[in-house]
This record gives C-alpha cells, sequence and structure tokens, in this order.
C-alpha cells in the first residue's frame, strides 16, 4: 500500500485514535497531521480519522502493557511541545514498543525514542519556569489572573500545582499565545476560551480592569524587589539563564 497521510483533530486522544486506525487499516503512514495544519495536495488526499474514546483507551493500555505508565506519560507531554513531526516520533514510538518483547522506554540508543527524551526534558524546563513566574494580578470581577506566554503548550501539566498552592482562590491562568485558559473555582478547574474581544482585553491587563489596591501591591513589590538588588553584585547573564528575557513580559517587577 503506497505510504498515506492521516489527519486528526488536533488533540492527543485524536492522534492516538490515528495511530490505532492505522494499525486497523493496516496503513504505511507517510504523515500525521492535525486537519487545521493539513495543506491540501494535486496527487493525494488524507484519510481524516475521528476521535474515538473505545479506541484511546485501547491504545493507552496498549502502551502501559509494553513500555510501562510512565510511557504514556512520557507520549503526553512530547505531544505538547508541539514540535513539528512530533505525532511521527509519538507514532514510532508506539511500532517500537509493540514489536519489542522488552520496554523500549530507555532505549536512549534509537535516536528517535532519544530525541522523545529531549524534548521532555525541556518540556520539564518550561513546567518549572512556569511555576516560578506565574503572576496573578486582582480583577475587578476578583479573580485572580496571570497572563504566560509559554514555549510549550505546558498549560495542561501546571494547573495541578496552583490548585495545590491556592486552593482558596478563584483564578485564571491564561495562555495569550494559544487563546485559551485554566479557570479555578470552587475547587474544580476547567479550561475556558474567550470571544476575540474577551481575548485582546486578556492580551494585557490594563489598569481599567484591575482593582485598586493590586497596583498598589504591585508598587510595593516593584519596591521590594528593587531595595533587595545589590547593583554591585548583578551578574545579567546569570540573571538571564534563570529568567530568560522572554518571560518579563508577565513578570510585574519588570514592568
Amino acid at each position: 500500500m503506497n505510504p498515506i497521510t492521516l489527519t486528526y483533530d488536533g488533540t492527543y486522544d485524536g492522534l492516538l485514535s490515528a495511530i490505532f486506525e492505522s494499525y486497523r487499516l493496516k496503513i504505511n503512514v507517510f504523515d500525521m497531521i492535525a486537519v487545521c495544519d493539513y495543506q491540501e495536495t494535486l496527487f493525494a488526499a488524507p484519510i481524516h480519522v475521528q476521535t474515538n474514546p473505545e479506541w484511546v483507551k485501547r491504545v493507552k493500555k496498549g502502551i502501559a502493557a509494553k513500555a510501562g505508565k510512565a510511557a504514556n506519560r512520557l507520549l503526553y507531554r512530547c505531544f505538547l511541545s508541539e514540535q513539528q513531526k512530533i505525532e511521527m516520533l509519538i507514532l514510532h514510538f508506539i511500532q517500537q514498543a509493540m514489536s519489542s518483547t522488552t520496554s523500549v522506554l530507555e532505549n536512549y540508543r534509537d535516536e528517535k525514542i532519544l530525541k522523545l527524551h529531549e524534548i521532555n526534558k525541556k518540556i520539564g524546563r518550561e513546567v518549572h519556569r512556569m511555576h516560578a513566574f506565574v503572576r496573578f494580578q486582582k480583577t475587578k470581577d476578583d479573580i485572580f489572573t496571570s497572563l504566560i506566554e509559554p514555549d510549550f503548550n505546558v498549560l495542561p501539566l501546571i494547573g495541578s500545582h496552583f490548585e495545590k498552592r491556592y486552593p482558596a482562590m478563584r483564578w485564571l491562568i491564561y495562555d495569550t499565545k494559544r487563546h485559551y485558559g485554566l479557570y479555578y473555582e470552587n475547587y474544580k478547574s476547567q479550561f475556558i476560551t474567550f470571544e476575540e474581544k474577551d481575548h485582546q482585553q486578556l492580551t494585557h491587563l490594563s489598569k481599567d480592569i484591575l482593582v485598586a489596591e493590586e497596583m498598589d501591591y504591585q508598587r510595593l513589590w516593584k519596591s521590594y524587589f528593587k531595595s533587595v538588588n545589590i547593583p554591585e553584585r548583578n551578574n545579567m547573564k546569570l540573571h538571564l539563564q534563570h529568567v530568560p528575557k522572554r518571560y518579563w513580559k508577565y513578570l510585574v517587577e519588570k514592568g
């Protein structure tokens, strides 16, 4: 059979459904791509695969049985990296896992599996930075809001940290790059999106939507940050290693 391109809905469950379909139909896969990113060609039409929850369960169960539960976690985190051709790396891992009699999870001799572990390390660093760099600001509707713009789509990975840290607050962490947020209230969180006009308002939290005491707090925080800084000991190179400049945009103390 000639190589075929499969499209899916852009979700991780959609990708696993497409992988299941490739096995079910015994397809020689040329590429797997989110339908929103697919560009038509003159020579071949892709096969679009609908997300199937039952197929997803079976794929996850198969991965866990052949490579351990940690493999499912690795593949999901790597999917969130949004790296080009990440789908094909995930497909390769699953193919290797299913055909092997031993776990391939730590088979670093396989360049593609090693690449997945390298991506996972980058994801881990980004999650750690989000834990450190999220800055909440109180809005007039009594919601503590933080804007982020991470390199990778790590919002699904950081929610539990803030749920434990601020269990009694109403808060929103909004990814301005990917146009969606995580909203927490009454010990429950959910992913939400906004209309375009509301999204534009959330790309920058203006003074008009913040409570007055928030501005007072920010002035005090900036004053404190300035007072503990010792100019003679400034090491900008080291500082940038720990707080890369791309994160300064949403740090109150950098404003």
